[in-house]
C-alpha cells in the first residue's frame, strides 16, 4: 500500500493511506543501516502487519521532491514562517537565518506576522517595507481577531506548506483558525497520533482543504546553517545581487573593503540596514566557526 507519513513520534511513523486511514508503522532496519531517516511528508509504501490494529512496516521511501534540514520535512512546495508582530517582539536576526536556510534549499517563503492587532499600521508597514523590498511576500494576521485569514489561505491554496516559527508567536492558534477540525479527507485523524497535541513537539501534516496541506513543525529559537561558507553568504541575500557588480574587488565580502556597491546601497537606503547588520553578524559567526 502507498501512503504519506503525516507524523513521526519516537520511531513510530503514522502513514495516511487514502481510503483506508492511518497506519502506525515502524521503519525497516535497512533505513537505519543506510542512515536514511523517514521524514514527515515522505511518500512511502508499507506492508500491513495487522489490518484490525492498523499496524504496518515502512518498506520503501519513494523519491523526494526535496528535503529540509530544519524543520526536517520532505516534499514541500513552500515555507510559511510565522513571527509575532509584538509580544514577543520579532527577532529579525532569527527570521533572516530562517530565510537564508530556505534560500539555501531553494524553497519559496511567505512571511506571516501574527498578532497584528497589537501594532498600528505604520509600525506594521515598517516590517513589510524591509522584507517585501527583498522579494518576500508578507502577510499580516491576528488569530485572536480572525484578521488576514482569507489572505493567508490564498497563499496556501493547492500547496503543501511547511509552517515554522519560534515558540509563543501564536502558531497553533493560527493553524486552528485555518482548520479548526484538523480532519483528513475520510474523517478525524486516529487517536493514535493525538499524543501531546496541545504542544507541538513533532512535525505533523494538517489538511486545510482539498490539495492544500500544512506541515506544523516544532517551535525553534536558534537555527544552524550547516555547510554554508562565509564567502557564499551574500548569495542568500537577494537584495545584494543588484549592487554586487558595483564592487571594486572580486570576491568582496561586503564588510571591510572600500568601493563596495552593497555598502553604498546600504548608506543610500536602498538596502535595509537591519538586514545588512544581520548579514555582518552571521558572516562573523561563520568566520569564527571556521577556526575550529
Amino acid at each position: 500500500m502507498q501512503g504519506k507519513i503525516v507524523k513521526g513520534i519516537s520511531g513510530f511513523y503514522y502513514v495516511y493511506v487514502a481510503g483506508s486511514g492511518i497506519y502506525e508503522c515502524k521503519a525497516k532496519g535497512i533505513f537505519r543501516n543506510q542512515k536514511i531517516k523517514p521524514l514527515v511528508g515522505d511518500n512511502v509504501t508499507i506492508a500491513v502487519l495487522d489490518e484490525e490494529q492498523m499496524l504496518g512496516n515502512i518498506e520503501e521511501i519513494l523519491p523526494r521532491e526535496n528535503a529540509l534540514i530544519r524543520p526536517a520535512v520532505a516534499n514541500i512546495d513552500q515555507a510559511l514562517v510565522i513571527f509575532a508582530a509584538a509580544k514577543p517582539k520579532p527577532n529579525f536576526n532569527l527570521l533572516d537565518r530562517f530565510l537564508i536556510m530556505m534560500e539555501y534549499q531553494k524553497v519559496p517563503v511567505t512571511i506571516c506576522f501574527n498578532k497584528c492587532d497589537l501594532l498600528n499600521g505604520e509600525e506594521l508597514h515598517a516590517f513589510s517595507d524591509v522584507y517585501e523590498q527583498c522579494g518576500y511576500p508578507v502577510v499580516y494576521t491576528s488569530a485572536r481577531e480572525q484578521r488576514g485569514i482569507d489572505v493567508l489561505l490564498e497563499r496556501l491554496e493547492g500547496k503543501v506548506t511547511s509552517v515554522a516559527g519560534p515558540s509563543g508567536v501564536g502558531k497553533s492558534s493560527l493553524i486552528n483558525c485555518l482548520q479548526p477540525e484538523r480532519q483528513m479527507e475520510t474523517g478525524a485523524i486516529s487517536r493514535k497520533i493525538e499524543r501531546g497535541r496541545h504542544t507541538t513537539r513533532h512535525s505533523e501534516i494538517i489538511p486545510i482543504k482539498e490539495q492544500t496541506y500544512i506541515m506544523d513543525t516544532p517551535g525553534f529559537s536558534t537555527l544552524d546553517i550547516p555547510g554554508l561558507e562565509k564567502e557564499d553568504l551574500w548569495w542568500y541575500y537577494p537584495e545584494f545581487e543588484e549592487y554586487e557588480p558595483n564592487c571594486r574587488f572580486k570576491g568582496c565580502s561586503h564588510i571591510g573593503e572600500p568601493d563596495c556597491g552593497v555598502k553604498e546601497a546600504v548608506e543610500a537606503g536602498k538596502i535595509s540596514r537591519l538586514r545588512y547588520e544581520n548579514y555582518r553578524q552571521l558572516y562573523q559567526e561563520l568566520k569564527e566557526q571556521k577556526k575550529y
